[in-house]
């Protein structure tokens, strides 16, 4: 690839420890792992021995692993066969079945569920003579029914999975071998493998850097499918293998590369490339870090690149960071569960009421069991079908809802719990702001200018950077010299302020990780922070452009034109940890070498030389919501660097502590005593509706906290301009608390004030949930607002976790970064903001949604719909097998109390079936108020989040109408049919079905085309259906009109109760919402 020999590529300093990104599988929105592959006859045997009994998904932290394979490696690039099966295979299954497995453990998941398994022994039961009811297939029907809706809907995603898998692992690679390159399957690319990777290719597994088509040995890459972040990443080539003439020269160097034991943080890496030189004794050893990888499923950007693969399968970290997400259980199943097993009590209690009534006569104990049998309706085995079914239905309506776009329902089984949140935890940046950055304000101490006077900057750049050949305005400094370009006509006072301005832009023009890159003939930048692309926008607007970087040079073009040559010598980027990134260039006319840094106010007070400003300044800019960077320099001598560098090297190869040691060279030489140039303040603007959003929500009863990584100052700035916090509300602010008597007088102030807005530091925080858990939640979460500052994504996920436990009530958190994945993760609901951050924390959230103000509607009307439809249709299901088994119940009680089944055979499948399930379902599409009621008036909501629609009240109240209907049907039916009591079964039945379809009308609110044409068909197919069943209709005598009246009579006795009842309730004690309509 590259030939330039003489190319020598500097070193970037590694990533320090950064918290570990987990990334959970979206089957709609990754590249898929790889799978099981048609592996050749002289490895297919070990493969599958190592690879036997994993049915499910890998889970690296639990799943098979060799003792080698936990620890750290070193591949030479001559390793033998054998050296490279003993580690993992390419091999991932992300299928969670296979043949084998399949049944067994579907079968398991189905009946460790309570009602399955009961209906499953109720079946059981019919092959025991003593024990049979009617017709075997009238209780395996429904059984069989819902386990193969369930076990087919696995079945496809399994399938689905099976075939992305099967795509992406027959992909071919090009490997670079002693015999030329060869396309091989990516499942059988090894460790020690030579694989040469094409431009917006996908990375098979995770590899080293060796070599690129770039000269400089520089390539990006995409990481958007591995941490979510939609930024290009740079990753540099080996020096040594990137200066080799040609790419066989690889095949023929003695090297070998060592690389610490497998883990999952994609943000670290320690490793060494060796080379050994045959008249030396000691290997020439270059460190590698993470900016030498390519992680698998990342996508190469750029160019061509050879890989030596280090990790493959289970070993890789897209792997290790691919799981299974914690399956959330919404609130309302868990009411559900609990109502599941009273009516088991209920079933049991009416058997034994039965039997003891009847004298626990003969053989009372298999009768016990007849009517355990006959009562099994009460609990309703098509509820949970239904319910899902439900869910259904509300994930699309949300996802094609066109005024709230591009929302995506990850988690398809809460989406009730959007109607049940009352505290909601919000990150700021990106979330409530658009993370979409501008530069507002520069200050040098002395001076300050603003967007109205930023045309002044670009006067003192075009002067300061004058072509004219004059005389230049030397510096001495303690480190060496420095010199300037300012001309000397302009006046000592004008020329000492021009040569400030050009210091300050020329250092933001220089300390930053941005590349410019052509995209369809336009220049982009690319960056992982849009604070930094903000900044060197503005130098270019001001007159001083970074036109083109690579690895080694940084080029900056003047505003006349004129090209700034600068080398880069040494990188110590951003980490949430430092808080601060810093640069060493060297101005390639002068040889003068510079380093600069710029960071966060709260570590750079500490580097920087004494001053009296800085500290009041970054509170000033911080008042006005802007993000402030500290911006500083120290000049180097080239003694001064070589020995930093040398220093520095030494501590880079080092395997143990390498960080560490890194950081303890980095302070010590470099960061203390720097010269302060001044501050920058860049305004992240506000989302889009996020004031009206914030004040709809607060008046719907929700209790908002802003999670936030970011200053006092500034969160409390933007909860003020964003409405969070109320014109007149008090703010009490908890910063730097130190110790727990200083916390406990804290919170003794706080609690006189119940009704104003805390703003606490993280620090502090901790202190709290250290020494005062209890007592500080139980305060906290009585407050209308809560702005944490400076807190960490652990103690994000904490407080998330601590709020639901003490409360018990339902939470939901909102985010947009990596940083935010935790605290989504730890919600009861979680939703992800696609943002400039990348998709991380919409992969990881319930919901997806692109703007902050789409949470109203999420909530105050899909939340609303969601919750009550359900709770409507779960109590209706539960109704429906109440009223037959109390039909029953009555017909024994009146026949002696023998346990024979009034109604067998497919009147018993029907009536849950085809007889009332389309009616009973159209519930899903009934509203108790329209969207612009529920929009306007967010009070509503309140009314939701105290769970009446579905309580222990309203469960007896429909367990009463059960009772009472049918009781009503049964006893109606023998008295108005004595002399034809041989059509008892056509009489009462004709009645329970008109009754079930007059009580789906009671229920509805709003009739939607759907309701009306379930009921008139439901209707219709009964009425046919009598025709087709002479076993349980005599058509002569349904035909005659005293059966016609009489069931209507019945019908009425049955139902009309029922509407009075309601008419006297909305007359006389209305629910709120019809005030409303």
């Amino acid at each position: 690839m590259a030939k330039d020999s003489s190319i020598s590529l500097k070193t970037i300093i590694p990533f320090p420890e950064q918290r570990t990104k987990l990334r959970y599988s979206d089957p709609e929105d990754e590249t898929p792992l790889i799978e099981n592959y048609e592996w050749g006859e002289e490895q297919s045997a070990g493969i599958r021995s190592r690879n036997m009994g994993r049915a499910s998904k890998t889970d690296t932290s639990k799943s098979f692993q060799t003792s080698h394979q936990q620890k750290s490696r070193t591949i030479s690039f001559h390793a033998s066969n054998k050296i490279k099966d003993k580690y993992s295979p390419n091999v991932v299954r992300n299928q969670k079945y296979n043949v084998i497995t399949f049944f067994p453990l579907i079968l398991y998941q189905q009946f460790h569920i309570f009602i399955n398994l009961y209906f499953l022994l109720v079946a059981l039961s019919q092959f025991v003579p003593s024990l049979k009811i009617g017709y075997i297939v009238t209780y395996f029907g429904p059984l069989c029914f819902v386990l193969a809706v369930t076990i087919g809907k696995e079945a496809l995603d399994d399938w689905k999975r099976h075939k992305r898998d099967t795509e992406n692992n027959s992909q071919k690679y090009q490997v670079l071998t002693k015999n030329g390159i060869k396309p091989v399957p990516s499942s059988r690319l090894r460790v020690g493998d030579l694989v040469i990777i094409h431009k917006d290719q996908r990375i098979p597994a995770d590899v080293v850097l060796l070599r690129t088509t770039e000269r400089s040995g520089s390539c990006f890459i995409r990481t958007d499918q591995l941490d979510g972040e939609t930024d290009w990443k740079l990753r540099l080539a080996v020096p040594f293998c990137q200066k080799l003439p040609t790419d066989e020269n690889l095949l023929e160097i003695d090297a070998d590369i060592y690389a610490g034991s497998p883990h999952k943080d994609i943000h670290s890496f320690i490793g060494n490339f060796s080379q050994h030189i045959p008249e030396n004794i000691t290997p020439q050893v270059e460190p590698l870090n993470v900016e030498n990888t390519l992680w698998m499923n990342t996508v190469l950007a750029s160019g061509t690149a050879i890989g030596f693969i280090i990790y493959t399968g289970q070993d890789t970290r897209a792997v290790m960071n691919t799981s299974d997400p914690e399956t959330k259980t919404g609130l309302l199943d868990h009411e559900i569960n609990r109502l599941s097993k009273i009516l088991f009590v209920v079933t049991l209690l009416l058997s034994l009421t039965l039997i003891a009534l009847n004298g626990f006569r003969g053989l009372w104990y298999i009768y016990l069991f007849r009517f355990l049998i006959l009562f099994s309706s009460i609990i309703p085995i098509g509820l949970r079908v239904n319910l899902d079914m439900g869910k259904t239905v509300y994930g699309y309506q949300i996802m094609n809802d066109k005024e709230i776009p591009h929302t995506i329902v990850r988690t398809s089984t809460i989406p009730e719990e959007l109607g049940r949140i009352e505290y909601l935890l919000s990150d700021k940046t990106g979330t409530l702001t658009k993370n979409d950055m501008e530069l507002k304000k520069l200050h040098m101490g002395t001076m300050s200018y603003s967007m109205d006077t930023m045309d002044e900057i670009s006067s003192h750049i075009e002067m300061a950077f004058t072509p004219r050949q004059e005389p230049t305005h030397t510096r001495n400094t303690s480190h060496g010299t420095i010199s300037g370009t300012v001309p000397n006509w302009f006046g000592k006072t004008r020329r000492d302020i021009t040569s400030r301005i050009r210091d300050i832009v020329l250092a933001l023009a220089l300390c930053h990780n941005v590349t410019p890159v052509k995209e369809d003939g336009e220049l982009i930048y690319q960056a992982s922070s849009p604070d930094e692309v903000a900044i060197v926008r503005w130098t270019e607007h001001v007159g001083l452009s970074l036109v083109s970087r690579d690895i080694n040079e940084m080029k900056l073009r003047t505003s006349h034109g004129q090209i700034l040559e600068f080398s880069i010598l040494q990188i110590f980027p951003f980490t949430s940890e430092t808080k601060r990134m810093g640069i060493i260039v060297k101005e390639k006319t002068t040889g003068e070498i510079t380093f600069y840094e710029k960071g966060a106010d709260v570590v750079m007070t500490k580097i920087v030389q004494y001053n009296d400003w800085l500290d009041e300044e970054c509170g000033n800019m911080a008042r006005e919501g802007l993000r402030t960077l500290v911006v500083a320099r120290k000049r180097l001598s080239d003694e001064a660097y070589n020995e930093f560098n040398q220093r520095f090297h030494e501590a880079k190869v080092s395997i143990s502590d390498r960080k560490a040691q890194e950081e303890l060279i980095l302070s010590s030489m470099l960061e203390h005593d720097l010269e302060l140039l001044g501050v920058t303040g860049v305004e992240d603007k506000l989302q889009d509706d996020v004031k009206s959003t914030l004040e709809l929500l607060k008046n719907a009863g929700l209790r908002i906290w802003m999670l936030t990584g970011d200053k006092i100052e500034t969160a409390t700035c933007i909860a003020v301009s964003s409405k969070l916090v109320a014109r007149n509300q008090f703010i009490h602010t908890i910063a730097k608390v130190q110790n727990p008597e200083a916390a406990l007088e804290k919170m003794d102030a706080l609690q006189s004030n119940p009704g104003s807005c805390l703003v606490i530091d993280g620090e502090s925080i901790q202190i709290y949930m250290d020494h005062f858990r209890n007592e500080f939640i139980d305060l906290a979460v009585r407050l209308p607002v809560v702005v944490a500052c400076r807190c960490s994504p652990t103690q994000k996920a904490d407080i998330t976790r601590l709020i639901k436990t003490y409360t018990k009530k339902r939470v939901c958190c909102i985010g947009d970064g990596g940083n935010d994945v935790s605290m989504i993760q730890a919600a009861d609901v979680g939703v992800g903001i696609v943002g400039k951050e990348g998709k991380q924390a919409s992969l990881a959230a319930d919901f997806s949604v692109t703007q902050f103000s789409f949470l109203t509607k999420l909530l105050l009307w899909h939340g609303r719909n969601s919750y009550k439809r359900s709770a409507k249709l779960a109590q209706f299901v539960i109704h429906r097998g109440l009223i037959i088994s109390v039909i029953q119940a009555v017909f024994s009680s009146i026949f002696y109390f023998a346990p024979i089944a009034l109604y067998q055979g497919w009147l018993i499948v029907g009536y849950s079936t085809i007889y009332t399930m389309a009616p009973v379902f159209s519930l899903v599409l009934d509203q108790d108020v329209n969207q612009d009621i529920a929009m306007g008036f967010p009070e509503l909501y309140k009314d939701l989040t105290k769970g009446r629609s579905l309580s222990y009240r309203t469960f007896f109240q429909w367990v009463m109408i059960s009772v009472y209907q049918g009781g009503a049907i049964m006893i109606m039916s023998i008295v108005l049919f004595e002399d034809q009591f041989v059509h008892i079964v056509s009489i009462s039945f004709t009645s329970l079905i008109l009754n079930e379809l007059l009580m789906v009308a009671l229920e509805i609110n709003t009739w939607h085309p759907y309701m009306i044409m379930s009921e008139i068909l439901t209707l219709i197919i009964y009425c046919v259906s009598m025709a087709f069943l002479p076993t349980y209709f005599d058509m002569s005598f349904i035909m005659t009109p005293i059966f016609i009246w009489k069931v209507a009579v019945i019908t009425a006795v049955s139902s009309i109760p029922l509407y009075i009842v309601k008419y006297i309730k909305r007359r006389y004690a209305p629910p709120s919402y019809t005030k409303l309509t």
